[in-house]
């Protein structure tokens, strides 16, 4: 793997590592499989690799303009082989990261370098073919990415994986280290090995069968202890087809060069923004997110600051209830939530009020978790709920039995969930009824301990010997409580939350729980899946990308999500002592895992404009915003802001960042400037086109011009 832009060619493929283009796997047996013979086929692009169980594999190798096209065409005969990974693509790079989509980066001016894999079919995942459950644990790696600004201490080396901190409750907590080389993953696409060198790999699998897997996002820690989950068949998903782009390219251009590219060539999603791709810095926008449930002029703020989005975050949770048919405010938007002076207002009503200005509203949502009193859940249970573990009714049940005695008790002890394993949601299913227990006996005859008849206001009903026991797979509590659909019904809640854009007026979300895709033991396919459902419902009701946030950011998620406004205040950026997170390491965790992973940083529900905020401040967040590569949800409290006498002040301010923003008018050397938290700047525009950048004492005072910013060709 040559840079041959340089003279000499730079090789990033380390002699003593060399790279398999495919691995086979067999789960049953953990054992890997790597070529022994590959036969080329010029004419017809193929490449024939044999391995050592007999396999021969046909790849097609598509040279593309900015990358090359892998394709597996077939592989026979299977032997065992129910996975397949592109890769361990090994690389000397050992700078940064990008774990979830699985590129390999030197960000320095002397290399300036990097190497990429991207998925072109769902079924092809950022990871390993040995990641269980297909989502990557939920942990710290160290990795320094500049051993001589920051050097290991002795007692820590490349690759030693840490759990993250707290008590595996408070997902603040989770972040737990400050230093520069704990970096937190969410993926496992780029992996760092004894000497801190950069592999990356995609996989895919064949999900025709029925499987179990031992699964836990998060397995360090006792509250989030992996569940046995026996997983859906998905009849027709098979790794055969699996494809892949394999790139390299001055880091530098990369993004929008070669990764821009590759996805409009390949038709993978591709929502935007003002007319621009989500992950072109140019079109990071903050949204709004609102408080104190007054709305007479937050959409009038929304406009000033020429943000595009307002978050009714006040609304509390949005639950997927396909029980409304996708009416939220009932089906003649009787409801009216919305709070105004002069008058309360539907939704839909709201969001009228709000596109004359081209602004959208979007809602917080709890993802796929269905909740007590929904459709899907109760009284009356759907039958397509995704469960941990199948057995069989060994006694014929009245409705006021509480001896359930099953075939096989294996596993039933498990607190239902891999997070949290709440026991108020440790239920089984029979039939239409929904059933509470704890415990299983451990001599036979196997019987449910703890019973409780007719749990979440279900039916207590007669149930016959052999009926079949679910063991549901479910969510947490909190607030959060829900029963997971399965893989099916999920592709109906996708739906539903199309719709209810539709018919209400959003054009935006906040998955919450966005962590329950990975419930059903798919991982980052069933994200893939369910967001693909969303957004081609969504298109074909006629509507434009719907921009969402959420709890997490994975590779099912990567192409479809906008931004990632995940927490907020001061353990994601502290204006005040100007530092990624005071609070919490989460704010410098999340920074390096966006920015190693080509997306937007986000820095949370942040700023609130009070009596006493200053326009210094906010010229602050836009530089570091503009800097850096963030986007962050602008808390509007429409009391806090009309206390505020700087107010119009601050407005024009965020405004004037967000035009030369968007008229991508910042130069890298002036981004580098901008992104050192000790530096302070004033941008002042001096027409539609262009800009004077000053830098200045952190009050705002003594400012002198350091450039002048002019809008980009294209902008």
């Amino acid at each position: 793997m040559k840079n041959i832009t340089v003279k000499p060619n730079r090789e990033f493929s380390p002699s003593d590592k060399p790279s398999p283009l495919l691995s086979l796997y067999n789960s049953q047996q953990k054992k890997y499989y790597q070529p022994v013979k590959a036969t080329y086929n010029k004419a017809g692009k193929v490449l024939l690799l044999s391995y050592a169980n007999g396999s021969v594999a046909k790849v097609s190798i598509l040279p593309q303009e900015k990358y090359f096209k892998l394709t597996l065409q077939s592989l026979a005969p299977r032997n065992g082989i129910d996975a397949i990974e592109w890769g361990a693509c090994h690389t000397n790079i050992t700078n940064l990261l990008g774990e979830i989509i699985g590129v390999s980066r030197d960000t320095s001016a002397a290399v300036n370098y990097a190497i990429g894999m991207m998925a072109l079919n769902d079924n092809t995942l950022g990871g390993t073919a040995a990641t269980i459950a297909d989502a990557a644990p939920f942990q710290y790696i160290i990795h320094s990415p500049d051993a001589k600004r920051f050097p290991l201490p002795d007692s820590l080396h490349e690759g030693q994986v840490f759990s993250l901190g707290g008590d595996g409750v408070s997902d603040v907590a989770f972040y737990a280290h400050k230093e520069a080389y704990y970096r937190i993953m969410y993926g496992d696409a780029a992996a760092v090995d004894n000497k801190g060198r950069i592999s990356i790999s995609y996989q895919s699998r064949d999900r025709s069968f029925e499987r179990e897997v031992n699964y836990s996002l998060i397995p360090h820690m006792a509250a989030n202890i992996p569940n046995h989950i026996q997983v859906q068949p998905l009849p027709g998903v098979d790794y055969i087809g699996s494809s892949i782009a394999l790139w390299g390219s001055p880091d530098s251009t990369a993004l929008l060069d070669v990764v821009q590219q590759i996805v409009k060539a390949e038709q993978l999603p591709y929502p935007t923004i003002n007319g621009r791709w989500v992950k072109d810095p140019a079109a990071y926008v903050p949204d709004a997110i609102t408080s104190g449930n007054l709305y007479d002029s937050i959409i009038s703020y929304t406009s000033r600051l020429g943000f595009k989005t307002i978050s009714l975050y006040d609304q509390g949770f949005l639950r997927p209830d396909r029980g409304n048919n996708g009416y939220i405010d009932g089906k003649n938007f009787e409801k009216h939530p919305i709070h105004l002076t002069a008058g309360n207002v539907s939704h839909k009503a709201f969001a009228e009020m709000a596109a004359k200005f081209g602004i959208t509203i979007g809602r917080t949502t709890i993802t796929n978790s269905l909740a007590p009193g929904t459709l899907d859940a109760s009284p009356v249970p759907s039958d397509s709920l995704c469960y941990q573990q199948r057995r069989l009714l060994m006694k014929d049940l009245s409705p006021t039995d509480t001896v359930i005695v099953v075939d096989n008790p294996e596993h039933l002890e498990e607190i239902a969930s891999w997070e949290g394993h709440c026991a108020n949601l440790n239920m089984i299913k029979i039939g239409k009824e929904l059933i509470h227990y704890l415990g299983v006996s451990d001599k036979a005859p196997y019987r449910l301990l703890n019973v409780k008849r007719g749990y979440w206001n279900t039916q207590a009903a007669s149930h016959k010997v052999r009926d079949t026991v679910y063991k549901l797979q479910v969510t947490v509590n909190y607030g959060y409580d829900g029963i997971i659909p399965n893989m099916q019904l999920q592709d109906e809640i996708a739906a539903h939350y199309a719709e209810v854009c539709y018919l209400n007026g959003l054009q935006y979300y906040d998955f919450d729980g966005q962590e329950f895709l990975f419930n059903n033991g798919h991982g980052y396919y069933s994200a893939k899946r369910f967001f693909r459902g969303m957004f081609e419902r969504a298109a074909k009701l006629g509507l434009p990308s719907i921009r969402f946030t959420g709890a997490t950011l994975s590779e099912g998620s990567w192409h479809y999500q906008s931004i990632w406004n995940v927490g907020g205040g001061k353990n994601l950026y502290d204006a005040d002592t100007r530092e990624w997170g005071s609070t919490t390491s989460q704010g410098k965790d999340l920074r390096d895992v966006t920015y190693a992973n080509f997306f937007p940083v986000g820095m949370g529900g942040n700023f609130p404009i009070k009596a006493h905020s200053t326009v210094a401040q906010y010229e602050h967040i836009q530089a570091i915003s503009v800097g850096v590569g963030t986007t962050y949800s602008l808390y509007l409290n429409q009391k806090d802001v009309e206390s505020c006498p700087q107010k119009d002040a601050i407005f024009k301010t965020i405004r004037t960042w967000e035009d030369a923003r968007a008229a991508n008018a910042f130069p890298r050397w002036v981004k580098t400037a901008l992104a050192d938290p000790s530096k302070s700047f004033h941008l002042e525009a001096i027409d539609a086109n262009s800009w004077n950048l000053y830098q200045s004492n952190r009050d705002g005072s003594g400012q002198h011009l350091l450039t002048r910013l002019v809008r980009a060709r294209g902008y």
